[in-house]
């Protein structure tokens, strides 16, 4: 690793008995412990940075979807009223008498 770079960091005694701890638990050195435990923490903070992007995403898109489905509810209001007006013009006097047929239109 000719291009690897030193780093110094101060712990506190607590956080370094814990670091020590770990070490034994996963039976690493401490570079690749500490490489480990920073691509982790790079990951996750990407991860994180993403979710906010998709919700901040979401709330700027909430009322343009909001609008679009309103649009589509309004359609389907109109197509049901202009249906049911149309069944209402198929309704119509029986032969046999004063009753009313329905008949469906599809």
């Amino acid at each position: 690793m000719s291009n690897s770079k030193r780093l110094v960091v101060s712990l506190s005694e607590t956080l370094y008995d814990e670091f020590n701890r770990a070490l034994k638990e996963d039976c690493k050195k401490r570079s690749e412990f500490i490489r480990d435990a920073i691509i982790l923490y790079i990951k996750e903070k990407k991860r994180l940075n993403n979710i906010a992007l998709m919700e901040r995403g979401y709330r700027e898109m909430a009322q343009l979807n909001l609008e679009f489905a309103e649009m589509g509810f309004a359609r389907d209001i109109k197509e049901f009223k202009e249906y049911e007006a149309k069944l209402s013009e198929s309704d119509l006097p029986n032969d046999n008498g004063s009753e009313k047929r329905r008949y469906i239109l599809c």
